[in-house]
């Protein structure tokens, strides 16, 4: 087996408590490139997505903190509208600050809870 990067050992530990706390919970799982920030409401027991929101084709452009913040709120009303208000918050292996805080804390003003 090869030997795993520091970024996907911790994705994986993160991942990994997650699933011990979920309780059933779906997962509001973020990922971030240079250029963009992606969020996903996903159901892991049924194995679907069921929001999601990017900087790709939405409102927001770029990979800066306001543009984080548009995608918050986005993937807060996706979720409300597939009736879904609690989630726990998926960081995968990014630090909690910068573009990925901002993200969490707009769509807790969004109204979603984690």
């Amino acid at each position: 087996m090869a030997k795993l990067s520091l970024f996907v050992r911790r994705r994986r530990r993160v991942r990994t408590a997650l699933k011990s706390r979920a309780g059933g919970k779906p997962r509001l799982s973020v990922h971030r490139t240079g250029k963009h920030i992606y969020a996903q409401v996903i159901d892991d027991g049924a194995g679907k997505t069921l929001a999601a929101a990017s900087t790709l084709g939405g409102k927001a452009s770029g990979a800066n903190v306001d543009a984080a913040k548009q995608v918050g709120s986005d993937i807060a009303a996706a979720a409300k509208k597939a009736g879904v208000t609690t989630v726990v918050f998926d960081r995968g292996g990014f630090l909690f600050h910068g573009r990925v805080k901002a993200l969490a804390d707009a769509a807790r003003e969004g109204g979603l809870e984690f």
